[in-house]
Order: structure tokens, then sequence, then C-alpha cells
């Protein structure tokens, strides 16, 4: 009896090996594909700088955003004022670091806004079809039929120019791709076995798209959402540019730009300073949004 006891306790910590290994999160595989990818690294270590400065800017940034001193207009980039200051004295570098808060606030939330409200309507129309689905691809296809920066600026246009409705305008004109994502990933999912097997235990429809299809449906989201805040942030700065965004002294780099093209043949830093910072931002996202993309793809098995 001895005999059989120790054997078993020796088997024991193989099968618990076993165990812990066949558990190994999803997510943990996902992340260790993505550290393999050096550009994602890349772009993960850009936006996590990013998000840094847009956390700690009351510390980082070595003026306010709307300090004035115009005996120091225009000058150039110095130890003194690391990228210069505009054509009202005030530190560009300080607002460029406070434009981050902005900037990554308008793309989060407008995609935000976006992924819940084209996620839910493309996980309605992908379960239910039939009229309810034709209805609700029709209204995105009208959506999708008009330039989403054009539907951006209707609907600044008409709610006002502010960052709430910066955000509300940037989201919609976004909407319809997430439903569409959305629908197609639930197409293929809602017919599987474990979906009939929790209708068959009288799992409510509610349940069986929030507990169920939602989850498996994450992977392709998750990477529209890092490519479309890249979007998300260029419609901002495309919108505050024309006047119809974010408006001064707040200082997002659209209306950054749009007030230092005046000076841009005598003082190229007023402008060339917040396009930089945009296009290493919408360049960080991009190379993290590629990465997701490879990393989620369960056809890769590296």
């Amino acid at each position: 009896m001895a005999n059989v006891n120790s054997a078993v306790d020796m088997k024991t910590p193989q099968v618990d090996a076993k165990k812990v290994k066949k558990k190994r999160s999803q997510w943990y595989e996902v992340w260790r594909r993505l550290r393999k990818n050096k550009a994602a690294m890349v772009g993960l270590v850009i936006i996590s700088i990013l998000l840094f400065s847009a956390i700690f800017a009351d510390f980082i940034a070595p003026e306010g955003y709307d300090d004035q001193d115009l005996t120091r207009r225009f000058a150039s980039p110095s130890s003194e004022n690391f990228m210069g200051t505009d054509h009202l004295g005030r530190d560009i570098f300080s607002r460029i670091i406070y434009g981050t808060r902005i900037s990554l606030q308008v793309g989060f939330i407008a995609v935000g806004i976006a992924a819940l409200t084209g996620g839910t309507l493309g996980a309605v129309a992908g379960y239910y079809g039939g009229k309810l689905d034709n209805i609700i691809m029709r209204l995105m296809d009208v959506l999708l039929a008009i330039p989403s920066i054009l539907l951006a600026i209707s609907i600044v246009a008409a709610l006002g120019s502010s960052l709430v409705n910066v955000m509300i305008a940037v989201g919609i004109s976004s909407t319809p791709t997430y439903a569409r994502i959305v629908r197609a990933s639930v197409l293929t999912i809602k017919d599987q076995e474990y979906v009939e097997a929790a209708r068959a235990i009288g799992a409510n429809d509610f349940r069986i798209i929030i507990k169920h299809i939602l989850p498996n449906s994450m992977a392709p989201i998750i990477v529209q959402a890092t490519l479309g805040v890249a979007g998300a942030i260029l419609s901002a700065a495309g919108l505050s540019f024309i006047g119809l965004g974010i408006q001064p002294p707040n200082p997002e780099w659209g209306n950054m730009l749009s007030s230092g093209r005046h000076y841009i043949r005598d003082y190229w830093h007023i402008a060339t300073f917040p396009g930089v910072a945009i296009m290493i931002t919408i360049f960080g996202l991009n190379l993290l949004g590629d990465g997701l993309r490879d990393a989620l793809d369960p056809r890769l098995k590296n």
C-alpha cells in the first residue's frame, strides 16, 4: 500500500506541471510573440513615453502651457528653451508636453466611443441577422459613404468647437469600421460548439454575446483600436488646424501647427516641432498596431 501511495505522489508533480503548462494564459503567449517583434517594441516604448509625459506633464514641462513672455518672442531653440518659443513668447516644448494629454485623450476616448457603439451594433447585427442586420448595416453603409473627416467636420460644425464635441465627432465617424469588424467576427463565432452549448443550457442572448462572443472577437478589435487611435489623433489635429477643433490657448498639436504656419518661412521651429510630435505619435501607434496584429494572429506559432 505504501508503494502505491509513493507512486501516486511521484506522478503528481508531473500532472501539475502539465496543467500549469496548459493553463498558461493566451495573453502571455501574445505578449511573448509581441516581445519578439522589435518594431512593435519600439512602438510600445514610444507610446509609453508619451503616456508618461501626459500623466506627469505638470512635473516635466518647465513652464505652463500659456505662460507668455513677449520679450522672448520667436526665440530659436536653445538650452533655455529646448524647442524655442512661439509668437507670444510661450515655450513650445512645454506646450507640446501638455498637448500630449489632449491628443491622447482625444485618441483613446474617441476610439472608445467608436468601439463601444460600433461593437454593440455589429454584435447585434451579426448575432440576430435578418432584417435587423440589414437595417444596421445599411445605416453603416450610409456613414461609410461619407469621408470620415467630412463627417467629423459636419458634426463639430453642428455641435460647436470643443474638446468633448471633437471626441464625439471623431468617435461617430469611426463607428462603421468597428461595426463591420465585430459583425464579421460574430458571424464566424456564433455557430461554434461552445455557443451552442451555452444556448442549450438556457443562457439568454445577452449573456451569450457578452460572455462568449465578444471576448472571442477581441483580437481584431484591439488591433483596429490601436491603429484607430492614430487616425483619431490625426482627425482631431486636422479639425483643430482648420479652426473647428480644440481652440487656443489649449495646446493641441493641430492648432499649434495652424498658428505656426504663418511664420514658417522665418521661424521654422514654431510649426516643425508640433508636426514632429504628431508624426512620432502616429509612427509609434502604427508600429504597435502592426505588431499586435501579428501577435494576435493564431496562425503564427513563433
